[in-house]
């Protein structure tokens, strides 16, 4: 019996160490419609769950069919100002949901496909949402360093800019 509750008990701690070693959580999201007879955001929000998990809900309505989506992403670190950091992609997303040819965007689209109405192949319209969003680092296949980043999204629908999503992140790996 001693030996089940000594084992129980560093399980326990294990798990309280491995769950504090990293923060990995949205700080601000900015949604931006450029042309709102197309595109409308009607939520686009963080809300705190606990100290280190933040949600991320956006609604958005599309109010024409969209057939091309052109997907434009930039990550940047926080360096004396937001730098380029590493990734800058262009993509076309209908051809993305029916493929998934990208590894790098796979890495992203794992991340949040269980929250969002967008796994579904082209024409999008009407409501698009991503509901109850949250980052988790077991779903990185690598770390990234320590630091605060911007992950830059300008949507194109049919060969014309119609919205941008600004996601602030921070990743802290405790050592």
């Amino acid at each position: 019996m001693k030996r089940v509750l000594t084992i129980f008990l560093l399980l326990l701690l294990l798990e309280h160490y491995q769950s504090g070693a990293v923060i990995f959580k949205m700080t601000n999201a900015v949604c931006e419609s450029y042309n709102k007879s197309w595109v409308e955001f009607n939520v686009c929000r963080l809300r705190a769950v606990s100290r280190n998990k933040v949600s991320f809900n956006v609604d958005a309505m599309l109010h024409h069919p969209v057939h091309n989506v052109f997907v434009k992403a930039q990550l940047m670190k926080r360096a004396n100002g937001y730098k380029p950091w590493l990734y800058k992609v262009n993509f076309d997303g209908c051809q993305f949901i029916r493929r998934r040819n990208s590894a790098l965007i796979r890495i992203v689209w794992e991340l949040f496909k269980e929250f969002s109405t967008i796994n579904h192949t082209c024409p999008y319209v009407g409501l698009q949402r991503v509901k109850d969003f949250y980052l988790r680092s077991e779903k990185l296949p690598t770390p990234i360093p320590t630091g605060d980043y911007l992950l830059l999204i300008d949507w194109v629908f049919n060969k014309k800019p119609q919205a941008a999503t600004n996601v602030y992140f921070t990743f802290v790996e405790d050592l």
